[in-house]
């Protein structure tokens, strides 16, 4: 793994645990939280695979908050 991509991953997960401290957190769903968890990795594991480029990071996102969603709504 670059350099530059350690860098990119930890922009990206500061940015999800700050998200997760916001008081918005303890009013949602636990089907919504699903989705904004599953969001938060899938945009990491995205961007961790195609070397940081904005498509793999935004459809793994994508792709991670439907999953995430899913996941919530069968619990």
């Amino acid at each position: 793994m670059k350099y530059s991509n350690l860098g990119k991953l930890a922009a990206v997960a500061l940015l999800a645990v700050s998200a997760a401290g916001c008081s918005s957190w303890d009013n949602m769903s636990h089907r919504q939280k699903s989705a904004v968890t599953g969001a938060g990795i899938g945009g990491v594991a995205g961007a961790v695979v195609t070397g940081g480029g904005v498509l793999g990071t935004v459809g793994g996102a994508a792709i991670g908050g439907v999953i995430g969603d899913q996941v919530g709504k069968n619990r």
